[in-house]
């Protein structure tokens, strides 16, 4: 018998053709997805991935954290964007008190999260903290 080489066809990006509304601004990443998590009572921290003229492919809950944070790491971001093949990515998270002040920790996680984006050539849209009935933008604030 002779040696055969295991063949396995895995592909390695997915490349669903059914696409999303297309994201416009920060108000279109509330109405899409902030608005659904504003009222949760534990931070919940979605990626929201992206095609090249901004239609939805796909929206990730990365992170379920607790009623003050939730743990969120880059390679759980962007292994997202880049199983969906993305262009770019929007970022969303709750604040369970209502309030969409971001905090100290949201800045810099913010700060990272843009780094590495740019690193790996994809587009950070916007980063929006959802609170009740409100939110805050971190493109709308200059803060990218």
């Amino acid at each position: 018998m002779a040696y055969r080489k295991l063949a396995i066809d895995i592909p390695m990006v997915r490349e669903d053709a059914v696409r999303g509304p297309i994201i416009r601004s920060a108000d279109d990443l509330y109405e899409e997805c902030g608005r659904d998590i504003a009222g949760w009572a534990q931070e919940c921290f979605v990626v929201m991935t992206l095609d090249q003229k901004n239609r939805v492919i796909g929206n990730h809950v990365v992170s379920i954290g607790s009623l003050t944070e939730s743990l969120v790491h880059p390679r759980d971001v962007f292994r997202h964007a880049i199983m969906d093949n993305a262009a770019a990515v929007a970022l969303v998270h709750n604040h369970p008190s209502g309030d969409p002040e971001p905090s100290r920790a949201d800045r810099q996680l913010t700060q990272r999260l843009k780094e590495c984006a740019d690193l790996m050539g994809f587009r950070m849209i916007d980063h929006v903290v959802a609170g009740r009935g409100k939110y805050y933008s971190f493109a709308e604030h200059g803060a990218l």
